[in-house]
């Protein structure tokens, strides 16, 4: 288990380099374009990538810090650090999309002559190949480890191959049409899915950032797993987060009322055990050992309450 936690550790690492070493060179290469062109499209291009590049750098740190062990201060560790890390990259997309989408608006309504066509056409075709081997990597990555931060970088680069795709599109219509309004209308396209995508990723960060429960499924096997063991008869006030680089769970075990401290500890401990060994990640299990048949409050029974408005 822990040779595998830190080849995930390794893998995150490699994957949020790669990153911004990719997301620099493409800046570099869409801005020489655009200079040469004057495309709309293809700025709107590089400055998904200037946002990619500074995602990548989120990331890149969002990773590292999420690896610091838990200290007096963070007990809980820093996972969090990668759900900030998608949640700043959110941020990122949605303002820039939207200073875009401004300016492909006033290209609509004053359009310009796209000149350098080949050249851009050229650049796009690199950006989409990039962008796409670079998901395809990450996507790897993210079935391996479950990071927040590089799944939210993954959603950055399949959304700039669909943006250098329809960079591409937008440059050859021109070329071939002399169309000068198709040049902004996919910026517009473009920054639509920008924001599009910032939306994806920022829910995906706010539920983490907020605490939000593992799916039903998860739960189901939880407590099926609990109860398997030996001793325990039921489970409840059942609490789970995902804190990025590990998982949290918290339960109460029933067992009978004439078991000793110390059986009850090792019914504790084998019940922790087996939920931990459910998942792929560091898992932190800690269970609270009960009397069957108690009558106290309960979070189960509060949380089933309607909310008062």
């Amino acid at each position: 288990m822990k040779s595998q936690v830190d080849s995930n550790v390794s893998l995150r690492r490699l994957a949020s380099a790669i990153a911004l070493g990719a997301a620099v060179v493409l800046i570099v290469a869409k801005l020489w374009g655009w200079v040469a062109t004057d495309s709309v499209a293809l700025l709107t291009s590089a400055a998904d990538a200037v946002v990619d590049a500074l995602a990548a750098t989120a990331t890149f740190f969002g990773v590292r810090f999420a690896q610091h062990p838990a200290d007096s201060e963070h007990r809980f560790g820093h996972g969090k650090g990668e759900a900030l890390a998608a949640f700043t990259q959110a941020i990122l997309l949605a303002s820039t999309a939207t200073v875009l989408a401004a300016q492909a608006c006033w290209r609509l309504i004053y359009p310009q002559q796209v000149t350098a066509i080949t050249l851009g056409i050229g650049i796009a075709v690199i950006g989409l190949a990039t962008s796409s081997l670079l998901a395809a990597m990450q996507t790897w990555v993210v079935r391996r480890t479950g990071s927040t931060a590089i799944a939210a970088d993954r959603a950055h680069y399949l959304m700039d191959a669909a943006v250098n795709g329809a960079v591409l599109i937008a440059l050859a219509l021109t070329s071939v049409t002399g169309w000068k309004r198709a040049d902004p209308i996919f910026a517009l396209i473009i920054a639509g899915c920008m924001i599009a995508g910032g939306r994806r990723v920022a829910e995906a960060a706010s539920r983490q950032l907020l605490d939000q429960e593992l799916s039903h499924e998860h739960r189901e096997r939880i407590k099926a797993a609990a109860v398997a063991c030996f001793g325990i008869r039921g489970v409840h006030d059942l609490r789970t987060r995902d804190a990025g680089d590990r998982v949290f769970v918290e339960f109460h075990l029933e067992v009978d009322g004439h078991v000793s401290v110390h059986d009850g500890h090792c019914m504790v401990d084998a019940a922790e055990r087996a939920v931990a060994g459910l998942f792929t990640k560091e898992t932190e299990v800690i269970g609270h050992l009960e009397p069957t048949g108690i009558e106290d409050d309960r979070l189960d029974d509060r949380v089933r309450r309607p909310r008062s408005r």
